[in-house]
């Protein structure tokens, strides 16, 4: 199983961005797929999730800016990311949580590799 985030870049504050992230491999279902990020000195800390019900999480930082969404018929999550600030400079991450099968069923967090979001003042 693989996840492929993209969608980071430049910004100046006040814009929006839109990440992506498609998991791929052997995926029987996902139960949950989120966004995470990282600044430099910082501990990464969960932005947004969803579930396979469709309830979502946001961190109160995020709260009424960024919508997080996902196309289950293609294993995707997407972070829309409005009212971008200068704090929301990070690496962000994709994680989801999947049944999968390698010998016998099991589920796994998978992370993909960070995209560099980095918003000018």
């Amino acid at each position: 199983v693989q996840l492929q985030a993209s969608g980071g870049g430049l910004v100046q504050a006040g814009g929006s961005l839109t990440l992506s992230c498609e998991a791929s491999g052997n995926i029987v279902s996902i139960n949950s797929m989120a966004w995470y990020r990282q600044a430099p000195g910082q501990r990464r800390e969960l932005v947004a999730s969803i579930n396979s019900g469709g309830t979502t999480y946001y961190v109160d930082s995020v709260k009424g800016r960024f919508a997080i969404s996902r196309d289950s018929t293609k294993n995707t999550v997407y972070l829309q990311m409005n009212s971008l600030e200068p704090e929301d400079t990070a690496v962000y991450y994709c994680k989801a949580v999947i049944w999968t099968v390698v010998t016998v069923l099991t589920r796994g967090d998978f992370w993909g590799k960070g995209t560099q979001v980095t918003v000018s003042s």
